[in-house]
């Protein structure tokens, strides 16, 4: 039985709380500020909680042959959750995670400790500063789940980060990005357009439901140099609990419409998500 308590920190975005899964033996709930940012299974970090990490993870596995090593830049890092995933299931993987928040790093390294052999590096510094100062060509994936509380923050929504990111790719390399919004999807289709201006492949993973208009909810988008196996990644998303639709070509771009690509001069966050959207039970 699991019987270690909760534990509440001010850390510098928030109030962060780890709660234990009554569940799951050495399992926690990350939050700050009421909104849940990462869960860990320390026993099974290839166990993801969330849907949205779900999403990703179907990604990394898509990226390379099973197993085969790779070298990822994480923007974002809460409690390291994909970074946990891919040293499981890619070991020998080489990954560096960038967080601002020292006051969550500083939390997570104390109660959610990563083995010593991860191949993990944690960085504390800004996300879009560490991936200007990276070489270019480092990466063979690139995750981009940075959330200042619920909102994806302006200077990692724009023409100029998203050549950046495929700057530091490999060819033939993968973006991935967590990102949040509602009909009539303002946010979502200008980021979509955005890295339509850099990158010349582009896919959308989200629920239906979410894709309709019906609820506020997580969006993958997952941009390339090389064309995506939108087939497979359709086939992983459509098998978890709560399915998920993968959107390409004609039909991603219906979705997008008239959205104009973002420049840092006219770059927003992205939308407040409405009243309990990410809030837990």
């Amino acid at each position: 039985m699991n019987e270690h308590i909760p534990v509440i920190r001010e850390v510098d975005q928030g109030t962060a709380r780890l709660m234990p899964d009554v569940d799951r033996e050495r399992a926690w709930l990350l939050t700050v500020d009421g909104a849940p940012q990462s869960y860990v299974d320390l026993d099974d970090p290839a166990y993801l909680e969330f849907e949205y990490a779900l999403r990703l993870a179907h990604v990394v596995d898509g990226a390379a042959a099973d197993g085969a090593r790779l070298d990822v830049l994480h923007l974002g890092g809460g409690g390291l959750s994909l970074p946990r995933y891919v040293a499981a299931t890619r070991p020998g993987s080489r990954q560096d995670v960038v967080e601002s928040d020292h006051g969550l790093l500083a939390l997570v390294a104390e109660h959610l400790p990563l083995p010593p052999d991860s191949g993990i590096t944690v960085h504390a510094a800004d996300a879009r500063r560490w991936l200007e100062a990276a070489p270019a060509a480092s990466a063979d994936l690139v995750v981009g789940d940075v959330f200042g509380g619920s909102r994806v923050p302006a200077h990692l929504t724009s023409v100029e980060y998203a050549r950046e990111v495929r700057r530091v790719l490999r060819p033939g390399g993968i973006y991935a990005a967590n990102l949040a919004d509602g009909a009539p999807f303002p946010f979502l289709r200008s980021q979509l357009a955005t890295f339509a201006a850099v990158f010349p492949e582009l896919a959308l993973v989200a629920e239906p439901a979410v894709l309709r208009g019906r609820r506020f909810g997580n969006a993958v988008l997952v941009a390339s140099g090389r064309e995506i196996d939108t087939a497979r990644l359709a086939r992983r998303a459509a098998g978890d609990a709560f399915p998920a639709r993968v959107e390409h070509g004609e039909t991603l771009g219906r979705f997008t419409g008239d959205a104009e690509p973002v420049l840092d001069s006219g770059a927003v966050p992205s939308p407040v998500p409405p009243d309990g959207a990410f809030g837990i039970g």
